[in-house]
């Protein structure tokens, strides 16, 4: 599930095969279900504008929706052999970053639905997490490899040597507002935080939760952290004392 950007509405996915999108404030669903489908949803995500729904499948699939009419705009998006596992817009909204379980990393034209980028090859386990930078001109993913990968978004090359440390599964990267650090979650019941240039923990491990963390967030400032999952709890870090 994710927050529309005015903060006014939910979308969720859901093993169904469905999407839904709720008022936040009543629970109740205000668009959807969303059907094309034909599998678990695996991620979700609005445009930048709150006028589109992004989702990705266990059907390989990903499709944009139109938030009120629930009508497909563009795809559904085809060439993964594996479930995707997550999908991203791009700040402007013109590309899609997207994952799989096939070990690949792809970026999508929003418009005419074709490839632009990739598939992105190096990873040797499922992909679990991608994103872009803010400034759009690069991507981190996070594997089950258990490494952190930044590549440009353009070529699909690695700019810097995969960042090591995690001792299981990442589940879950992010970038800092200012693009200048990775956060990161992993099946090792830790957070850490690294240097986009050098690859070098800054910050962490951050120990505290006793289960996998499968979703991490950096605050606007980037003093805090926000985790959850695995133990059933939500942790709100402070970057600088790890507490």
């Amino acid at each position: 599930m994710t927050f529309s950007p005015d903060g006014k509405h939910v979308v969720s996915g859901s093993l169904d095969n469905t999407i839904r999108v709720w008022d936040a404030d009543t629970g109740d669903v205000v668009s959807g279900p969303f059907d094309r489908h034909t599998k678990p949803i695996s991620s979700v995500a609005f445009s930048s504008d709150g006028r589109w729904v992004l989702s990705g499948s266990c059907d390989n699939m990903i499709c944009v929706w139109d938030a009120d009419t629930t009508e497909v705009v563009s795809g559904p998006f085809e060439g993964f052999a594996d479930n995707v596992t997550t999908i991203a817009f791009s700040s402007d909204g013109k590309h899609i970053s997207s994952c799989s379980h096939d070990h690949t990393i792809r970026i999508w034209s929003v418009e005419t639905g074709e490839v632009v980028s990739g598939p992105f090859n190096g990873h040797t386990g499922w992909i679990n997490s991608v994103m872009f930078s803010p400034d759009g001109r690069r991507i981190v993913s996070g594997s089950r490899d258990k490494t952190i990968r930044i590549w440009d978004a353009k070529t699909g090359e690695v700019v810097c040597e995969p960042f090591k440390g995690h001792t299981d599964w990442i589940n879950s990267v992010a970038f800092s507002p200012d693009g200048t650090r990775i956060v990161s979650g992993s099946r090792d019941w830790t957070i850490r935080i690294w240097n986009v240039e050098t690859g070098e923990v800054v910050s962490g491990p951050f120990k505290g939760h006793h289960g996998s963390i499968n979703s991490v967030a950096l605050s606007p400032d980037a003093k805090r952290i926000v985790s959850s999952y695995g133990d059933a709890t939500i942790r709100v870090w402070d970057v600088e004392n790890g507490e």
